[in-house]
């Protein structure tokens, strides 16, 4: 067995609903096994017993939003405090061995002080009736902490000694409290601002010995807060900076489910479980509807080489899906088919996936100005008004916009805006899928291929695009035939048959995905 010191590294990271709910398995039955060959880091979420919407994070959010109104709403942020403390305490008492109770007793004192700083904290939001993005940022990191005392209490109560790492501050460490400057850094180029992150991580996780590190999955205090620079997928991007800092062998991240399917498996339900993919195809997959991995997580890992694995706390066993680097020589998938005449393979695309709320915005020029003037003009308006472009075709004297869940405000002010340069139409009740895989490169026949499932299906197409990596093609569809779509890409597009086939296709002999 190897010595501590030659041990490399893994990297854990486990959401707030695996922790909320998974705790004594991860505790007792996936992490010991890792310990005998690697040395593990264990990044945690804010704790979620249930739904997302009812997780610590949750609460605090609108405990925020509940101060900033001021004094009078003072007794409902009291109340969030101790929903979230009483919780917390719970947590604590069935996690730890019955026979800890010095440790259960230690976890839960630091739960109550965590919990009253938190409620002066907020108070003084309250008497001043609005809060800065740095307190935003330090009310929400506490939701990660409270999760890290107890993951390591209950894991230090079962022989296998934690400490708590907490990063709520780790910016202010390597580019000091005046952030006037950080925001334009981090918004011109956000991976090289994170990348800068990583020393600091790896002295504070060293600093550990021995110890498992159990780290928060906030880190701050960012210019612009946290979550609204990066969103609520930003605990995946701390595991991949402790991956990167720590030159891990293995980033994993923990979820509810087994991996990465060809579809959603609540809409197709003959999806199949992806053993690997591109880094490049989870990216795309994520930022077309697929809950897979937040961007700036996969630019991480991306860069650094190291392959992301997704695994299911409720499945430890399950290989899961692996995320393999652009740069790696691995072959991420097998030959999906057979080219009868030519006795080669037929390659395939990897998923499709879905994205609903969407809208077109369509504007005709009025041809007063060029080409040129007019597309930079409306690009303008949508930057103003703080919309995100999802998708979008041109043609000699028209523009159409794909928008992805506008804000109702900011895009009634875009259209008022945008018919100063032309007639000005709103389409919604959309949708866009996307069939995406790296092996579509230079592939003859795709693109057809999804036109004819389509058009059998009798589905209209309002929009086409593809991307310049020619590793995804998207369209929109309207939102009331997704389902259909999504069906008929799959069995006749990825070449994955239904149910009724696979029954027949077993009856004659051995069927092997």
């Amino acid at each position: 067995m190897p010595s501590q010191q030659t041990k490399s590294w893994i990297v854990q990271k486990y959401g707030g609903t695996s922790i909320g709910k998974f705790l004594p398995s991860i505790t007792r039955t996936i992490l010991p096994p890792y310990l005998r060959t690697h040395r593990v880091a264990v990044v945690c979420s804010a704790r979620s017993g249930g739904t997302k919407s009812k997780g610590t994070t949750s609460l605090l959010l609108e405990a925020i939003r509940l101060s900033a109104k001021g004094p009078p709403r003072r007794v409902d942020v009291d109340d969030i405090i101790d929903s979230i403390q009483d919780e917390h305490l719970h947590a604590a008492k069935v996690s730890i061995e019955p026979s800890a109770t010095d440790i259960l007793i230690r976890t839960q004192q630091q739960i109550k002080k965590d919990c009253e700083w938190l409620r002066n904290l907020l108070h003084a939001t309250a008497m001043l009736a609005e809060i800065s993005d740095r307190s935003t940022d330090r009310v929400l990191a506490v939701g990660e902490t409270l999760s890290c005392h107890i993951t390591a209490a209950a894991l230090t109560s079962r022989g296998i000694p934690s400490q708590v790492i907490t990063l709520d501050n780790v910016v202010d460490e390597i580019y000091g409290e005046d952030q006037r400057d950080l925001k334009a850094i981090f918004r011109k180029n956000p991976g090289s601002f994170l990348r800068s992150l990583t020393y600091a991580i790896r002295v504070r996780v060293m600093s550990c010995g021995i110890e498992v590190p159990v780290i928060t999955g906030f880190f701050g205090a960012m210019p612009g807060s946290l979550i609204k620079e990066v969103s609520r997928g930003y605990s995946d991007l701390c595991a991949a900076l402790c991956a990167v800092a720590l030159n891990a062998e293995e980033l994993q991240i923990w979820k509810e489910v087994d991996g990465v399917f060809t579809a959603d498996p609540r809409k197709v339900r003959d999806a199949r479980l992806l053993a690997t993919i591109t880094s490049e195809e989870a990216a795309e997959l994520t930022y077309y509807g697929s809950e897979v991995i937040h961007p700036l997580t996969i630019e991480q890992i991306d860069d650094a080489g190291i392959p992301l694995r997704l695994k299911n706390v409720a499945n430890p066993q399950g290989s899961g899906t692996i995320i393999y680097p652009s740069t790696s020589e691995v072959c991420p998938h097998e030959p999906s088919g057979l080219l009868p005449s030519q006795g080669q393979y037929r390659r395939k695309p990897t998923a499709v996936t879905s994205k609903d709320c969407i809208k077109i915005l369509n504007i005709r020029s009025h041809g007063a100005t060029s080409r040129q003037t007019f597309l930079s003009r409306v690009s303008a308006c949508i930057e103003t008004n703080d919309l995100t472009i999802d998708l979008i075709n041109s043609s000699q004297q028209t523009l159409s916009v794909v928008l992805h869940a506008p804000n109702r405000l900011f895009l009634e002010h875009c259209v008022s805006d945008l018919q100063e340069l032309g007639v000005v139409t709103l389409m919604d009740n959309l949708a866009i899928i996307s069939v995406i895989g790296h092996k579509m490169r230079n592939v003859v026949g795709i693109g057809a291929e999804i036109f004819s499932a389509l058009a059998g299906a009798k589905i209209n197409i309002y929009l086409i695009s593809q991307g310049a990596s020619e590793i995804n093609i998207s369209i929109v569809i309207r939102a009331q035939d997704v389902q259909l779509a999504l069906e008929v890409v799959h069995e006749n597009v990825l070449g994955i048959p239904r149910h009724e086939e696979k029954e027949n296709a077993f009856s004659k002999g051995p069927w092997l995905y």
